[in-house]
């Protein structure tokens, strides 16, 4: 594949994740909110993040740690110690260089980014979101043909406010696309306000990207989990057949929706069911919409995976 550029793409990241320098955001975040601003704190066992709202610092290491070992990976690590790639857009097209890849597709790291979606002062949270897509704008301007940067668009303010972020940001070189965390309503729920962001998005061809899961509470801080990965889908069904009976894909059939980093093994098992449960319930329920829910899938629904050999099969 060519790009207007000349440039051939051979491989595309769809879903990399640089980790943010340590001062993103206290240095520009308006002055009254620098207190609070996310920001790097030494311990004696490696730097953390300390964010609002969260008890306790939290590691990054597990984020940053591509290229290494097993045996070398370690939660705790110092902020100088982290490859340079993750914050200088210069270095990061040399290392993708010696990796093969051509393009990437950039996301917030997620523990910060469900920091941010989470908050619920409004001022705190469109703040922290404006001063990241600032930084990330900035980031991918040095070589925009090698990166699809993503506006991470605010949940606090309603539709009106994830609208007007995304035609702040995107248009800015390398800035191709945009996500959200929550519903652009501020919850869980779908609203029919949030069509309002719908429509900005089909009018500028920008698929609406969910990065796991859409998330209402602040991360935990435990760094060892015991079952690292394997439920990272479990959310994605469920947004999924919100947004097909809620009627979004009716009232938007050219909207297209990526579920990043949820793998795709499941899907068939998916569309399976929830046709046989449309089938049998639609007589007594009226669903109101106009084709078979797994249609709707194959139509809007794009997936990205890490290790699914067998989805790809």
């Amino acid at each position: 594949m060519a790009s207007e550029a000349g440039r051939t793409y051979r491989l595309i990241s769809s879903d990399s994740q640089p980790p943010a320098p340590g001062d993103l955001w206290t240095n520009r975040v308006p002055a009254q909110l620098r207190e609070r601003a996310p920001r790097i704190v030494s311990l004696d066992h490696g730097d953390g993040w300390l964010v609002e709202g969260i008890a306790e610092p939290f590691s990054f290491g597990l984020t940053s740690c591509a290229g290494l070992p097993p045996e070398e990976m370690k939660a705790w690590i110092r902020f100088e110690e982290m490859r340079k790639g993750g914050w200088d857009s210069a270095v990061r097209c040399q290392e993708m260089d010696r990796d093969g890849v051509d393009a990437e597709v950039l996301f917030p790291t997620p523990r910060l980014q469900i920091a941010l979606i989470a908050n619920q002062d409004p001022e705190w949270h469109l703040a922290m979101v404006r001063a990241y897509n600032d930084w990330l704008s900035e980031y991918v301007a040095y070589a925009p043909e090698r990166f699809a940067g993503l506006a991470l668009l605010p949940n606090r303010g309603g539709a009106k406010a994830a609208v007007a972020e995304l035609e702040r940001v995107v248009g800015r070189p390398g800035m191709r696309g945009a996500m959200i965390g929550c519903w652009p309503n501020g919850t869980l729920t779908l609203e029919p306000e949030d069509d309002r962001l719908w429509a900005a998005l089909v009018e500028r061809n920008i698929p609406l990207t969910i990065h796991v899961s859409l998330a209402q509470a602040l991360p935990p801080t435990v760094t060892k989990m015991k079952l690292p990965g394997y439920g990272r889908f479990f959310d994605a069904p469920n947004r999924i057949l919100q947004l097909i009976f809620a009627g979004v894909f009716d009232r938007f059939p050219d909207l297209n929706v990526v579920v990043a980093e949820v793998d795709c093994g499941w899907v068939p098992y998916f569309k399976e069911q929830i046709d046989n449960n449309y089938r049998r319930l639609d007589a007594i329920s009226d669903f109101h919409i106009t084709a078979l829910p797994s249609e709707y899938v194959e139509r809007h629904l794009h997936f990205t995976y890490l290790t699914d050999p067998f989805g790809i099969e």
